[in-house]
């Protein structure tokens, strides 16, 4: 093999980093497909921006949490934190829900829960969110910027209807199949590079991205919990 050019090592680099990126993100939707294996958790639903995420009560590493002072809907206010980077990045697109676009919660026990954006604000890091006296509004929360901590965007939206509970929603997982097409979003393009790249150095970029591959699809199946990768790699990752 011949020497490695500057040029094919600043690739290379480029490969690794994205790698790195992919097998945290790999591992989080094949551990979060495990663990909400055979669950009827709450589901939200925000299709303007392409929301459709189980609800859990123990970490962002799982998703959207309901925070500690999260209430269920029709006893109180719902409050819901998401990361807006990495890990799934459920929130990423939260920014561009405005007044009276609708978002819908699939709560078992209880229904289909309509609410209607009323308040879109950003707030310090440090500012603590309360309940409202009316107990029938829900909070997303999550960073502001994109790629800082330093902000909270928070949106709020207000009860507007109950209906029946859309089991077919709650039994599906449109998330199941993401750790393969990450991969696959890997593999295939990393292997395109290589072809077209000289062939002098060719076989340095095809190792680099089998294995890296092969790591990808180790974490398909043998996923480790979320937060063992991130705390690793939170250079990655400006905040929520």
């Amino acid at each position: 093999m011949n020497r490695l050019t500057i040029s094919t090592t600043i690739v290379i680099i480029c490969i690794i980093i994205i790698g790195i990126y992919a097998i945290g993100e790999v591992n989080y939707f094949s551990a979060k497909t495990i663990i909400e294996q055979n669950t009827e958790s709450p589901i939200v639903l925000i299709g303007k921006i392409g929301v459709e995420e189980r609800i859990n009560n123990v970490s962002l590493s799982q998703g959207v949490m309901a925070g500690e002072m999260s209430s269920i809907p029709n006893e109180g206010d719902v409050m819901l934190f998401g990361h807006r980077t990495l890990q799934g990045s459920p929130f990423l697109r939260l920014n561009e829900l405005e007044y009276g676009d609708t978002i819908v919660l699939e709560w078992p026990g209880i229904g289909e829960i309509t609410y209607k954006v009323i308040n879109k604000t950003i707030v310090p890091a440090t500012y603590h969110l309360h309940n409202t006296q009316n107990k029938d509004h829900i909070f997303l929360i999550t960073c502001d910027p994109i790629g800082s901590t330093a902000n909270r965007l928070i949106i709020e939206g207000e009860m507007t209807n109950i209906t029946k509970l859309n089991n077919q929603i709650v039994s599906n997982n449109p998330q199941e199949s993401f750790a393969y097409i990450i991969t696959a979003g890997f593999l295939i393009p990393g292997l395109v590079i290589a072809f077209i790249y000289p062939k002098d150095t060719r076989i340095y970029i095809i190792m680099t991205v089998l294995i890296i591959s092969l790591m990808l699809l180790y974490f398909c199946f043998n996923p480790i919990p979320s937060e063992l990768i991130y705390d690793h790699i939170i250079f990655l990752n400006g905040g929520l």
